[in-house]
């Protein structure tokens, strides 16, 4: 497999210091000059006077912009909220089903259980250990392999889905694993289990960008996805959308001047937080489309699936199943990384003397390093960790 040819002038649409290879899009993205210019000029806007910005005609231009992203994952607007990131979404369902005694048809307590998957990203699954702490709720966690079929992750989730069960949260694309599950089959298989007695929460963190209108025929309860990852917004953007039923239950964290207005306003108003992310999140996909959403999955993926058979030879390992995704795992040698404290310090050293940026997570008691491609990569970033990873580990 070769390199796929580079997009002509995606590479200066960014600004990311050449002397780093950037390996890590999926963790943080980088943003496009195009989107760092509008975003600059309405915090230009707010700078030259700020009472007009945050009182004439604020909330439209918010719910303009609401309206243009969710369209562009096939949400509903008007069941659809921006927040700040995917965690806090999911926080911001939690504290909605968090309420009552239990027997409202969605309030969790003392008793009840949500099932998470092993796949799950952490940050999320610490909020709903958190959450069980101050309720009662317990967590119990589907096991899936490294590389589940469909019929096999379906079959994990379901194994885990109790008489008790009263919430499940599952990814659309793993961040640890970097793989696809099918959430639409999940979602039908816990509701032809459960009913409505169980919702679920699908954390799309990476969808959008990925993954055309993903919102769209799925029928979750909640869905929440960013899009400073694969959408080019700036970060501080994404999307929480919400099924009828649980509209009137979706409250803001903060509370603030908009609380009576209900779901989405009273998530959106916070006062004199800072918007610029979500005004300019419409020149990101203004730049994606301008390249072509099509090219660049086909590009990035060829070149993580490229990268990935590169690192996975130098280091001796197999290639794990591919899933037509812009990130790929390798996983390390035995031995390498065990626990989440040595997969932060082995990210570490790759940074400091290699001059790389990747995604590291154990799994399982496993290390498995974790390849972004974007259009601003090329070859040659990834043939410096080929070259420099196996001596590093040597050491």
């Amino acid at each position: 497999m070769s390199a796929p040819e580079p997009i002509p002038g995606a590479r200066l649409l960014f600004s990311n210091d050449a002397a780093v290879a950037q390996l890590n899009h999926g963790s943080f993205g980088l943003v496009p000059i195009p989107v760092q210019r509008a975003q600059q000029r309405l915090r230009d806007e707010v700078e030259a006077n700020p009472p007009r910005f945050f009182s004439v005609g604020l909330e439209e231009r918010i719910a303009h912009v609401r309206r243009h992203l969710a369209a562009f994952v096939g949400a509903d607007p008007d069941l659809t909220a921006l927040v700040d990131n995917a965690t806090t979404g999911t926080s911001t369902v939690l504290a909605a089903l968090g309420g009552g005694d239990g027997g409202d048809g969605g309030s969790l307590g003392s008793g009840d259980e949500i099932v998470t998957t092993d796949h799950g990203y952490g940050a999320v699954d610490l909020a709903v250990d958190a959450f069980c702490r101050r309720t009662g709720a317990s967590r119990r966690v589907a096991r899936m392999p490294l590389a589940p079929d469909d019929d096999a992750a379906v079959e994990a989730v379901l194994d885990a889905v109790t008489g008790r069960t009263r919430l499940v949260v599952v990814d659309h694309i793993t961040a640890a694993t970097a793989r696809v599950l099918p959430v639409r089959r999940i979602v039908e298989a816990v509701r032809g289990r459960a009913g409505e007695r169980a919702a679920v929460l699908v954390d799309a963190a990476h969808a959008p960008g990925i993954l055309p209108d993903p919102v769209a025929g799925i029928g979750a309860d909640f869905w929440v996805g960013n899009l400073h990852k694969w959408a080019y917004a700036p970060r501080g953007t994404a999307l929480l959308s919400v099924a009828p039923r649980w509209r009137e239950r979706l409250q803001s964290l903060v509370v603030s001047w908009n609380q009576d207005a209900g779901f989405p306003d009273s998530l959106e108003w916070l006062g004199a937080r800072d918007y610029t992310p979500w005004l300019a999140a419409p020149t990101g996909l203004f730049v994606l489309r301008s390249l072509g959403l099509d090219a660049v999955h086909r590009h990035n993926t060829a070149l993580a699936e490229h990268g990935q058979a590169l690192l996975a030879e130098a280091l001796g390992e197999a290639v794990p199943p591919r899933t037509g995704l812009p990130m790929t795992v390798v996983p390390l040698p035995q031995g390498a990384v065990t626990e989440p404290a040595a997969a932060t310090a082995l990210r570490r050293r790759i940074s400091d003397e290699l001059a790389t940026e990747v995604g590291l997570a154990a799994w399982r008691g496993c290390g498995y390093l974790r390849l972004s491609a974007q259009v601003y990569n090329r070859e040659d970033d990834f043939q410096r960790l080929v070259e420099g990873l196996p001596k590093l580990l040597r050491r």
